[in-house]
């Protein structure tokens, strides 16, 4: 019995071994995925760096290399870009319509927003960040589209307050009926809503 691998048995493994090896940006996005998903289950404060690190199967000094501590971490994972339209040639009386669309499409495809929006009821850190997100993001559409930036911040919290509402609701809550309507038939009956917060 040996103690140690031949230099054949070794050499077998290599690829294996080279295989497994991640990239930087590799481990940083396993480490995102992970407390991504972590954050979304436990909230804010329960999550641990520990935690996030067993999910990704890293060492949690990793975890603390890329981003130094939770609250960076979460700051990361929580990173939304709107991807917002521009509406600047979309027809005024369509700009509820176009933005209930996309708004829907765009929480289907993205768990991040889902997760600050669990987390951030609770958490006023988390909530402050979200309203940072809306209102940098948001507001300058609006006012793009609209031409008037006297009162564009309160038409994009009437507008956010809309569609973080039906989100809540379909997403989190998954209340009947909206949890299993269709996003053409969410975005009909939001889009109204939003015209007229956006225009009137």
């Amino acid at each position: 019995m040996t103690l140690f691998p031949s230099w054949t048995e070794v050499n077998d493994c290599w690829p294996t071994i080279v295989g497994m090896r991640r990239t930087a940006a590799e481990t940083k996005a396993v480490i995102l995925a992970a407390a991504r998903e972590r954050f979304a289950a436990d909230g804010y404060e329960k999550a641990t760096i520990r935690s996030i690190a067993a999910d990704a199967e890293i060492d949690p000094s990793m975890v603390m290399r890329y981003f130094g501590n939770k609250e960076a971490l979460f700051g990361a994972a929580a990173e939304f870009d709107l991807e917002l339209p521009d509406l600047t040639d979309v027809p005024v009386d369509s700009l509820g319509a176009v933005l209930a669309t996309h708004f829907v499409e765009r929480w289907e495809r993205d768990e991040a927003l889902l997760i600050l929006l669990r987390v951030g009821v609770t958490n006023a850190a988390v909530a402050e960040r979200m309203r940072t997100i809306f209102a940098t993001q948001l507001g300058p559409v609006v006012v793009k589209a609209t031409g008037n930036s006297s009162d564009a911040p309160v038409r994009a919290g009437l507008a956010s307050s809309q569609v973080l509402g039906m989100a809540l609701c379909r997403y989190v809550l998954a209340f009947p009926p909206l949890a299993g309507m269709s996003r053409q038939e969410v975005a009909d009956w939001i889009g109204p809503t939003l015209q007229r917060y956006l225009t009137e």
